[in-house]
């Protein structure tokens, strides 16, 4: 079977700088696209920002031939949504692909959450996906191309204790992908969703708050699908 290949194309990952993202991006520019990675840096509670993680992967691409920037912006707020999508295009003039996968967890019992916890986890899920796809929807409607993949979990789908924030904002990803299928079909642009398991820090994270052994699976597995 041929690799589906991206030669030419611009890709935009969030949260690429470890995890699943990591691979989403180090396998699209293996295939021929340039990537934004994007990542802030910061904790699985989305506190603190560092650039390391995202130069790293751009690093990583660059040795094995591809072609990447790093963007540090937040896709939390519209402005970093937009800012985002202003590196892809000040850096190659164009963008096919956007990967939504940045994320943080605020896990508690549900008796114990507050719009403190919820709100963060809603802004960078769920609107985060919004405010970039937004200004990356225009760019594709003009050029008639375009795929945007959005990262849900089976928390969303199926439920898991603890994630009353994470599990609202995942299904709410699930929603906004099936519109969006919908209205892209004219113009040229897929809308996928995907629902992965692997072993990153963030599952590992949560399942030691919930009491529960590591996950098996690479985060290469999903990655590849």
């Amino acid at each position: 079977m041929t690799d589906l290949r991206f030669d030419g194309r611009v890709a935009i990952v969030t949260g690429a700088g470890g995890g699943l993202g990591r691979e989403h991006a180090l396998l699209l520019a293996s295939r021929g696209a340039r990537v934004v990675v994007n990542d802030i840096g910061g904790s699985m509670a989305g506190e603190g920002v560092d650039d390391a993680p995202a130069a790293a992967v751009v690093e990583a691409i660059r040795e094995r031939g591809g072609q990447a920037v790093a963007d540090s912006h937040s896709v939390a707020t519209p402005e970093g949504g937009r800012d985002v999508v202003r590196t892809a295009l000040d850096a190659y003039d164009r963008i096919d692909i956007v990967v939504n996968n940045a994320g943080i967890l605020r896990d508690k019992p549900f008796h114990e959450m507050t719009p403190d916890q919820l709100d963060p986890v809603i802004d960078v899920h769920l609107k985060g996906a919004f405010h970039v796809t937004v200004p990356a929807w225009s760019v594709m409607r003009e050029q008639g191309y375009g795929r945007v993949v959005n990262t849900t979990s089976a928390a969303g789908l199926l439920g898991s204790a603890r994630k009353s924030g994470y599990g609202a904002a995942k299904a709410g990803l699930l929603g906004f992908t099936r519109v969006l299928a919908v209205e892209g079909a004219a113009h040229g642009i897929r809308v996928n969703a995907v629902a992965p398991v692997a072993a990153t820090r963030m599952l590992a994270g949560s399942l030691a708050d919930a009491g529960i052994g590591g996950a098996n699976g690479r985060p290469v597995d999903p990655a590849a699908l």
